[in-house]
């Protein structure tokens, strides 16, 4: 009984060394999460499913990390074997209804979601999983914070879960809430550098640059290694950039290098490296990434869609539309409908007009505008698209959801360019009148805009429009008349015309010419609108008309 009992003490310390080793490496593993070492934390949490397969946190956060390597099927799939080791695993219900968020699944989210809760206990580690699946789209901020706050409640001293309870705070621009929140998550762990990066960040949001890079000069002091501080100084350097155009050369330079010491940091993975790539999406570096992605199908194209999207993106951007069309189209044939976002239907409808392929692409381009109304500038695109293919009248219609929709990104010059395509647009032969209101609306709409300061073009063409009305010349009724007369009156008061108004003019004095004879019966006024009109375009053919009829083109 004494030599069982001496190695049963003996094997103690053995066995309290393997629960270190197992915690220790655990929580390595979520610090590699922490510093987006993605390759690194899944290399070590694919050794610990096999060594520790019956911890079911292990199997969660190897799950985890396909999340946010955005590998939700593998994702799945972990999870769903951390549930068989332990259908009570909380974390890994909180994973499947991450899973099913990626996927659209808003019932599967919520069943999982609440089962998660449901299992949590006094554990807040649930809670905070919960809330950052919400947070994989940042329009669900609020059921984020919701949670989060929950969670808070149950342990008040789970740093990651304050940091995270800030950044949904911060989402729903509610700043001094997530100021207090990363205060609190420092107060309870002052060397969290997640929580001074988040600060960061805020400050960033703020527009205030100079306190936004102290926290990260702040989060380096505290770890050196820690590459997310170096990707948010970088897409702090962007944002810099954007709003000081005198500092925007040297802080986009300044945001790349930032990002290659974060590259350096992390472990150059393909998702990391895709990350880099976003950065120059946003920087609109598109021959760096389209040079990037190159080296990425290379290595990984077979296992990662997204590089094709880019591909596209920046292929387009680079006027190269065959190699754009060639990763749009594999994209899109691959990537499923669940992992289309508007942006892409944007990019091809693009591509494809760009390519000749007019109409597909403007449908593309609606389908854009359907599945993010916010997208609505894009009406003026396809405005612009089809008046180029003269398809005046459906030109007009665009411009028109674009006038209506557009905001404060509308201009007038898009009310005349409605105007106009209706005014194109009006076929006699086919009776479309309802086209010539359409345009008179859109000139009139100029005319009452730019009352103080005229714009002769509007009331050329309102008189054109209402030109169009006159049935019969002999039997002229004048609709045109006010019109052309304001624009004699507009041009003529700004002095000297130049050729482009002399035209105009002409045209006008015709007009009034014909009024004048065919209305009026004044051969006399008749004789001074057409002889004003051949002084400005002696070319004018209705001028040599007139003058033809009265003994010769001299007018003698």
């Amino acid at each position: 009984m004494k030599e069982i009992s001496k190695i049963a003490t003996a094997a103690l310390p053995l066995m309290l060394m393997g629960s270190s080793v197992f915690s220790q490496s655990l929580d390595d593993a979520k610090k590699a999460i922490d510093a987006e070492q993605y390759q690194k934390a899944k290399s070590m949490l694919k050794n610990l499913t096999q060594t520790q397969a019956d911890k079911d946190e292990n199997y969660f956060y190897l799950g985890w990390v396909y999340i946010l390597q955005d590998y939700p099927d593998s994702a799945k799939a972990v999870f769903t074997q951390g549930i068989a080791k332990n259908p009570k695993s909380a974390l890994n219900y909180a994973g499947l209804g991450a899973v099913a968020r990626l996927e659209k699944n808003s019932a599967g989210a919520t069943t999982n979601f609440n089962q998660a809760v449901s299992l949590a206990g006094k554990s807040s580690t649930p809670y905070l999983y919960v809330g950052e699946a919400y947070l994989l789209d940042p329009a669900d901020a609020k059921a984020a914070a919701d949670v989060l706050a929950k969670g808070k409640a149950v342990n008040p001293k789970d740093a990651a879960l304050l940091v995270e309870l800030g950044n949904a705070n911060r989402l729903l621009v509610k700043s001094s809430e997530a100021l207090t929140a990363y205060q609190e998550a420092l107060t309870v762990d002052p060397k969290s550098a997640a929580a001074t990066v988040a600060k960061g960040v805020l400050w960033r949001y703020a527009n205030n640059f100079e306190q936004s890079e102290a926290e990260y000069k702040a989060a380096l002091a505290i770890n050196p290694n820690y590459g997310p501080a170096y990707r948010e100084w970088a897409e702090t350097d962007l944002r810099w950039a954007f709003n000081d155009p005198k500092m925007a050369s040297a802080k986009v330079k300044e945001g790349v290098e930032n990002y290659k010491k974060y590259l350096s940091l992390t472990d150059r993975s393909v998702e990391s490296r895709m990350r880099y790539a976003d950065f120059l999406l946003a920087a609109g570096d598109y021959p760096a990434l389209q040079a990037e992605v190159a080296e990425l199908e290379k290595v990984a194209g077979a296992n990662n869609l997204k590089i094709y999207r880019y591909k596209a993106y920046a292929a387009y951007e680079n006027k190269d539309y065959p190699a754009a069309l060639a990763g749009m189209k594999k994209f899109m044939a691959e990537a499923g409908e669940k992992r289309i976002i508007p942006r892409d239907y944007l990019y091809l409808g693009r591509i494809q007009i760009a390519s000749g392929d007019d109409s597909t692409g403007i449908n593309n381009l609606k389908k854009a505008i359907e599945l993010d109304t916010t997208q609505a500038e894009l009406y003026a695109e396809i405005a612009k698209t089809l008046y180029q293919k003269k398809k005046y009248v459906e030109a007009g219609d665009a411009y028109n959801e674009f006038t209506k929709k557009g905001g404060r990104a509308v201009k007038l010059t898009d009310y005349f360019y409605e105007g106009l395509s209706y005014y194109f647009g009006y076929d006699a032969k086919k009776g479309n009148e309802e086209v010539l209101t359409k345009a008179d609306s859109a000139f009139s709409y100029i005319i009452q805009k730019t009352a103080t300061q005229p714009f002769p073009d509007a009331f050329l063409y309102r008189a054109r429009v209402n030109e169009m009305k006159e049935k019969d010349r002999n039997n002229i009724v004048g609709y045109a008349k006010p019109f052309y007369e304001k624009y004699i009156e507009v041009v003529t008061a700004k002095g000297a015309p130049d050729d482009k108004s002399k035209k105009g003019l002409s045209e006008a004095y015709v007009y009034l010419g014909n009024y004048a004879a065919y209305k009026e019966k004044d051969n006399a006024k008749a004789t001074e609108n057409f002889t004003k009109a051949r002084e400005l375009d002696p070319t004018n053919k209705s001028v040599l008309a007139f003058f033809s009829k009265k003994g010769g083109a001299t007018g003698k």
